[in-house]
């Protein structure tokens, strides 16, 4: 059984006093594994999960769906976090995070020097054990780090977010490191996503291929439609209208018209700070 709670998303949900900003951090419990999912912007996710009765110090992986600072920047806090725990000499475990190994590459767009994590891999690898992988990767028997996505549609991920230096060579960047969770069930697939600039319908595609399972239950997270082209929304409408998932939480960077376009093909769901959701 899988839990996922949201504790950073652009939105809160009606009557529930949490903090919301531009960005995506969810916790989640798979058995005796417990996943922290991206990390925000700001602390906001550490006083989220407080709220919530979410324990931190516990965390067996921290997963970075992509290296983008509304994903990432949040690890500073987290780092304080334990830090603060060990000098304590509170109870605490040494996570492990898991990510693309393009995620901490520097990133530039529209004249802003830093878009990226502000925290390098070599600094990083202090305070995690480090797991980088552009392959699948098992986290536990259920739940699977996709690493790259294979890219293989005509409408999505088809133009650079700004630029990215890679090896001492500056080139537009594609955010070849978007990646994805997906959780098995006898009942198909759940699959959690940061901003799927790799292409939402993509990211589907290669978890039904990893996992070897057509049946999607959920997808939860960012699809990347923000004012999308119309080649890219009448492709992703198609593509939803064939799927059928069970239903979908679309989030973070996805804008109102999109989810009033995808309600008129699949069954759309809320998503804010304080939702959670249980996948049997």
């Amino acid at each position: 059984m899988l839990e996922l709670s949201v504790l950073v998303d652009n939105n809160t949900l009606i009557d529930r006093y949490f903090q919301g900003e531009p960005g995506v951090s969810y916790h989640l419990r798979d058995g005796g594994t417990r996943i922290l999912f991206d990390v925000g912007y700001s602390d906001a996710f550490i006083r989220n999960a407080e709220k919530m009765g979410i324990h931190l110090l516990d965390l067996d992986s921290v997963v970075l769906s992509h290296g983008h600072l509304d994903h990432t920047w949040g690890i500073y806090h987290l780092i304080k976090l334990y830090t603060e725990a060990r000098m304590e000499r509170a109870d605490c475990d040494n996570p492990t995070l898991v990510a693309h190994p393009s995620a901490f590459l520097t990133r530039t767009v529209d004249g802003i020097p830093e878009i990226g994590s502000l925290i390098s891999e070599d600094k990083l690898s202090c305070h995690f054990n480090m797991r980088l992988s552009r392959e699948p990767l098992w986290l536990t028997d259920n739940l699977v780090f996709l690493g790259e996505i294979e890219r293989t549609n005509d409408f999505e991920a088809v133009m650079p977010i700004g630029r990215i230096l890679r090896d001492g060579t500056e080139e537009d960047d594609y955010v070849l490191d978007d990646s994805a969770l997906v959780y098995t069930s006898p009942k198909g697939l759940t699959i959690v996503t940061g901003c799927s600039h790799a292409g939402i319908c993509n990211i589907i595609e290669y978890a039904k291929k990893v996992c070897g399972d057509d049946r999607v239950v959920d997808i939860i997270g960012g699809f990347h439609l923000l004012a999308p082209s119309y080649e890219q929304l009448q492709g992703t409408l198609e593509y939803m209208k064939e799927l059928q998932p069970e239903t979908v939480h679309a989030a973070h960077c996805t804008d109102l018209n999109s989810k009033i376009m995808l309600s008129r093909v699949v069954d759309i769901r809320e998503v804010g700070v304080g939702l959670r959701l249980v996948y049997e």
